[in-house]
Order: C-alpha cells, then structure tokens, then sequence
C-alpha cells in the first residue's frame, strides 16, 4: 500500500511539474503575442458605425469613471445604449448626468423591464438590441458596467475585426485585469486566479467570448441568428461562442482590449463569484470547463501530494524528505517564475495602475499557490448544484443552458438566504433612433 501511494505520489508530482511547465511557456507567448499587437496598435484605423451597449445593475465599484471612458474612445463614429433593468435602479441618476455632461457623444438610455425568464442581463441587452437601430450601424460592442475600458480600446476592438480584404474575423474579445480596491487577502487572491485564466488568451483564431469586452459585426450577428439564441439563456459570451463555434467563425483575442476592472470583495464574496463564473461554463462550454477542472487538480494534487510525502517523511526520518522538498520547491519556482512574467505586463496592459498593483503583484508571485489552490476549489464546487446568485437574482439552470428566474433577492441585503416573490413590471422605454441626436436628447430628458 506505501508502494502504492509513492508510486502515485510521483506520478502526480511529474504531471504537476509537466502543467507548470506548460502553462509557463503559454504564458511567455501570451506576453510575446501582446507586444507585438500592441506594437502594431498605431497602425489600425478601421472605420464604420458602432453601437456600444453597457447593461448596468447597482453601482460597482468605480463605476463613475467606468462609464465615463466609453465617452472618451478615440474612434468618433459610434453611439452609446446603456441599459438598466428598472428607472429606480441606482445607476440610472449616475447615467443621466453623464449622459447630460457628454451630450456631445449620442447616448441612450433603454429601460428594460424584469426578465421574465432567461438572465437579466441577456434580456436588457434583447432589448435594447430589438429598438430600432439606424442602418448605419455596422458594429455591435458589449462591455460590462464594471469594466473600465483605455482610450484605444473601441478602435482596437473594431481593428481586430478586420477591414476590406480581411474579414475573416466574426468576432473579437478583449479580457479584465482586475485592479483590487484594497490591499486585501480576498482581491490578492482573486486578483492572482484571473492573472492567470487572462494569460490562457493568445494568438490562436478560436477562443471564448468574454462579455465585459467583445465585438461583432452587424451583419455576422444578424446571419447566425444570436438574437433568438440569447433568448432564455443566461450567459451572453458563452452562448456566443457556442453559436460561433457552430457556424465554424472565429473568435480572435486583441491584447489591447484588456480592460481594467476594479474589485473588491470578501474571501466569501470572491469564492461565490468563482463557483459561479465556472458552473456557468458547466452548463454553457462544458469541455472547456473539464478541461480546465482537469488541469486545476492536477496541479493542486501535485502540491498536495508533495506535502503529504515530506510531512511523512519528515516524521519517519526517511530519505523521501529530500524528493519531496525537491518537487516543491520546483513546482514553487515555476509559478512564481510564471507569474513574474504576467506580471511584467502590468506595464503595457494597465500602466497607471502600476503602483496599484505594486502590493497584488507581489502576492501574485510569492503566493499564486495558495491561489491555485483556491481557484480549484471553486472549480470543485462548481460539479455540483443548479442555482447561482447574480446581481440579486436566483437562478436555476437546466439542461441545454436554460435558465429559470427562482426569486429576486432584496436589493442592499448581500448573502440574503430569504428571496422575494417576483412581481410584474411593465416594459416601458423610448424608441430612440439615433439618427437625430437633438430628438434623442428630448426624449431622454422626457
């Protein structure tokens, strides 16, 4: 039995070292790949009408100067929709006013009504995407309310789609770089798991959407019928990769597009948002998400292994003290070398949030570990259960990734277990068209 469990001590401990490796060297061309786009960011000048559309719920973290940037893109031939499920949302004042403040960028403001079934998210944007948007709209844009976009972000987004000869691109995404609030355990370790899920992006023509950064083109979004496949489902990226994946499109990541986004939380809060994040993809990407359950646990076995054979060793007075100590220290040197180069991309990807992120960054690569070991867990919990909580609503999720609303979860009562009933609420909102900025203001001001 001792045999056994050395045998399988080392086996684990050789794959662990093999991942560390091989994420290492991802990570290495993940930071060459960036450079060089960036390198390459002067030079793209697409042109063509775009639809930025923001769904808002609550007020996160900083969301004054996030909303504000989607103003200030150096690419002046777009429009902004913010949506909001309800016109006594927290967000809607805050909207307003710089709606008010940059009346010299058309902006709209559409109120969704509750969602029925499917997310709410998913609904607001049916919604606001149904209106009647000008026939000179070429581009469809989402960013989230939490993601705080650089000023080259919108022309780099709609670069990577192409131009003239190459439109081989149907869809491109950008990702977060999480900008922790507070020098906390919780967003140091959250900060560090997304770290590492941001460096899985590179130079291949086939990866995820990510909601809080992401583009299509009008007419590929209307020819692959994503509207209707929206309907009843409660992840807009992942659905979309799915219906992409399904028409053989391609989905290109653009390293500018990296869009910072701060957070702050509790080590609770964070564990939550985790679990969900990957239930999410249980039900949406389900081979992505075995896949990267596979590679979380045999990483964090490898570790766990290890431990275990020089704690036993250590008490026996063997020789495995040695081999043991040797793996750990390996796996150790691997991540932190790992997570020294993401960190170098600080500088390009977030550069005024450098001394921010002096403190998170420092965790990142003396203690991503520890924070391998969190984000396992929170994949482990994801093989179980139905039901998530987001932005106060509950949700059960079915076969085929159809979502049921359960129960709204009282507003400003985070955890709450007790949700209440959902009540009607009628959809009532403006038919704004676009084409007329100064009949967009009246209606907006009405």
């Amino acid at each position: 039995m001792v045999l056994f469990l050395l045998i399988a001590s080392a086996v684990l401990a050789a794959l662990a070292l093999l991942h560390a490796f091989l994420m290492g060297l991802q990570t290495w061309e993940h930071r060459r790949f960036a450079r060089s786009r960036l390198a390459q960011l002067d030079r793209c000048r697409p042109t063509g009408r775009a639809m930025i559309f923001v769904p808002c719920k609550g007020v996160d973290v900083g969301l004054e100067e996030n909303l504000g940037r989607f103003f200030h893109q150096d690419y002046d031939d777009y429009e902004i929709t913010f949506v909001v499920e309800s016109p006594w949302d927290p967000a809607c004042d805050l909207i307003a006013r710089l709606m008010a403040e940059h009346s010299h960028r058309v902006s709209h403001l559409v109120v969704a009504g509750r969602a029925e079934d499917g997310g709410q998210k998913v609904h607001n944007l049916r919604l606001a995407i149904q209106r009647k948007l000008s026939e000179r709209i070429e581009f469809l844009v989402f960013a989230d309310s939490d993601a705080r976009p650089g000023l080259c972000w919108l022309r780099a987004i709609l670069g990577r789609l192409g131009s003239g000869k190459r439109k081989e691109t149907a869809a491109a995404t950008g990702y977060r770089w999480l900008l922790p609030a507070r020098p906390t355990l919780a967003n140091h370790l959250l900060y560090s798991v997304n770290c590492g899920v941001a460096m899985l992006l590179g130079a291949r023509k086939k990866y995820p959407v990510w909601g809080g950064s992401w583009a299509i083109r009008r007419s590929t979004f209307e020819a692959i019928g994503l509207l209707d496949a929206w309907r009843g489902t409660l992840s807009d990226d992942l659905v979309a990769t799915n219906v992409l994946r399904r028409y053989g499109l391609g989905v290109k990541y653009e390293p500018a597009c990296m869009i910072a986004s701060p957070v702050d939380g509790t080590l609770r809060e964070h564990f939550r948002f985790l679990r969900r994040q990957y239930l999410i993809s249980r039900f949406y990407v389900p081979s992505l998400w075995v896949g990267g359950l596979i590679g979380s646990l045999i990483a964090s076995a490898g570790w766990l292994s290890a431990l275990a054979v020089l704690g036993g060793a250590a008490a026996a007075g063997s020789w495995l003290v040695f081999p043991s100590a040797g793996v750990l220290l390996a796996l150790y040197g691997l991540d932190a070398a790992r997570a020294s180069i993401r960190q170098d991309l600080v500088r390009i990807y977030v550069p005024d949030c450098r001394d921010q992120l002096r403190c998170a960054g420092r965790f990142d690569v003396w203690a991503n570990s520890l924070a391998g070991l969190v984000n396992t867990s929170a994949m482990v919990a994801s093989c179980v259960g139905c039901r998530i909580r987001w932005r106060d609503i509950t949700y059960r999720l079915r076969s085929g990734g159809v979502a049921n609303i359960v129960a709204h979860t009282p507003a400003g009562v985070p955890g709450a277990d007790h949700a209440q009933p959902i009540l009607p609420e009628p959809i009532e909102w403006p038919e704004l068209s676009g084409d007329d900025p100064a009949e967009d203001t009246e209606l907006r001001a009405a």
